[in-house]
């Protein structure tokens, strides 16, 4: 047998650093750096028989984490608070607290009413009671917002949409949360124009508090550091300028030509990148359509070429399919082509299945998968899984496949860290929103070396021993067949 030599392992994992958008928001507006705009802000908070005690429990954490991101005063931002079943209770008046340590006490000692669902009253009663002067409600103008913020978990027993109408053609912008049983159509006759942007729907109340950072930066107003508040697409390097931003590099790369993208000195490593997409029905077509967009600017960072980069992609539901396999297409813009393409299947959610079938389908041979090359899984999901994923992602990790796991919506945290390589807190990602997936592009990087340029001249070195190693294989099988013929020649 011709001699083996051990050659270095590239396999240092994926660059990235997970920040979490709710942090990050909450000690920017802690130092002033992002500040909402005046407005007169009313909560109107569903307390009917089917809310539970606990549920209305979280309902109010959600409302005072909000609360802690505003800038509350006489001349800032005013909070009301409506609580209604079959009956509305003004709970607090925009004229009552001047702090937010008032504010949130009020809010925990707020009790539920446990009775009907009565929306359309409720939003009745904020168009003629909590908005008026005689609540602290101030004159219209351009420069203060009317803001109303509806949280439910049913149907209503009574009309919303005349209502809901009034109130916004009396320049009330409303933002309608579901929960639950919530109608999403009923949802849409209450909330304002885009939909997308101020509609939301949860499963259950154990996530709302995950909804808290949409509702920051939708009433954030006026940053004076984009880069404090990470809100700028520079993939390393973000310097501050004057109401702006620039965007720069680390030393060993350069600035691309598109102002916001960092170009390697030395190539990066070959990589097999295998993505398993959740293509479940609660994603609905509209999201999906933001997923396949996130995929692809991944693929923008990738060095996607025949000697570089391949990826595959998986998407699942009920059942698993391959949209294409590893090495199918060598470049990115035939990559993103075919990612455009992707069919939503909209059925279950069997994650375990889709990293049982990644592991063992996407990454054989047979699948394009090349031998020798870093394996890398990265795994969408918005819910829960419907089946176990505990053995399924322990044995893609154990085959050496680094898992990044990003989960939007409902998504479950201890499944997406179950997924996710350690060091953990490096390998998954959280959102609460798909319009906000992008942030998790900037963040997830794909790389091998840590130094691409050390990466680089291992790469080359590694190449040089396997053709020597080739080369002594061939002296050695010359040397072998000449011994031979002296055999041959002696006998």
């Amino acid at each position: 047998m011709a001699p083996t030599l051990p050659l270095f392992l590239l396999l240092l994992g994926l660059v990235g650093t997970q920040a979490t958008v709710d942090h990050r928001m909450a000690a920017a507006m802690a130092v002033g750096l992002c500040k909402t705009r005046p407005m007169d802000l009313v909560f109107i908070i569903d307390s009917s028989r089917s809310v539970r005690p606990a549920e209305f429990e979280q309902v109010k954490v959600f409302l005072a984490k909000v609360i802690e991101g505003l800038d509350v005063g006489v001349s800032a931002t005013r909070v009301g608070v409506i609580n209604y079943a079959s009956t509305v209770k003004n709970e607090v008046s925009l004229k009552t607290y001047r702090t937010k340590a008032g504010l949130v006490k009020a809010v925990t000692k707020i009790e539920p009413l446990s009775t009907g669902t009565m929306t359309g009253l409720a939003i009745q009663f904020a168009l003629n009671v909590a908005f008026s002067e005689a609540e602290g409600g101030r004159a219209k103008s351009p420069d203060i917002s009317k803001v109303a913020i509806i949280v439910t978990d049913g149907h209503p027993q009574d009309n919303v949409k005349d209502v809901a109408q009034r109130a916004r053609e009396a320049g009330i912008e409303i933002f309608a949360i579901g929960v639950g049983r919530a109608n999403m159509h009923i949802l849409k006759l209450m909330a304002s124009d885009p939909h997308n942007d101020h509609m939301d729907y949860v499963e259950s109340y154990s996530v709302i508090e995950k909804l808290t950072k949409k509702f920051q930066e939708a009433l954030c107003d006026t940053v004076s550091d984009l880069c404090a508040t990470g809100d700028h697409d520079c993939e390393q390097v973000c310097i501050s300028t004057p109401g702006s931003y620039k965007c720069a590099c680390k030393d060993g790369f350069t600035l691309a030509d598109n102002g916001r993208s960092c170009t390697e000195a030395c190539s990066s490593a070959a990589l097999d990148v295998v993505f398993v997409i959740d293509g479940s029905k609660s994603i609905r077509p509209e999201n999906f359509k933001l997923v396949k967009k996130w995929i692809n600017q991944i693929i923008d960072k990738m060095e996607v070429s025949e000697s570089k980069t391949h990826v595959g992609l998986v998407q699942y539901s009920s059942t698993v399919k391959t949209e294409f396999p590893l090495g199918r297409y060598n470049n990115k813009t035939d990559v993103k082509v075919a990612v455009k393409k992707m069919n939503y299947m909209e059925k279950g959610t069997m994650t375990g299945q889709a990293l049982g079938y990644m592991t063992d389908t996407s990454f054989s041979l047979s699948h394009g998968a090349r031998p020798g090359v870093q394996k890398v899984g990265i795994v969408f999901t918005d819910g829960r899984s419907q089946d176990y994923i505990g053995d399924t992602a322990k044995k893609a990790k154990e085959l050496g496949v680094k898992m990044y796991a990003v989960g939007v919506g409902s998504a479950v945290e201890s499944e997406l860290k179950t997924i996710a390589s350690e060091p953990i807190p490096e390998h998954y990602f959280y959102t609460a929103d798909f319009k906000t997936m992008n942030q998790i592009a900037k963040k997830l990087q794909i790389n091998i070396c840590e130094d691409p340029c050390e990466c680089d001249s291992l790469v080359k070195f590694q190449k040089k021993v396997e053709a020597a190693l080739q080369a002594l294989n061939k002296k050695l099988e010359s040397m072998s067949e000449r011994i031979a013929l002296l055999e041959k020649k002696i006998v």
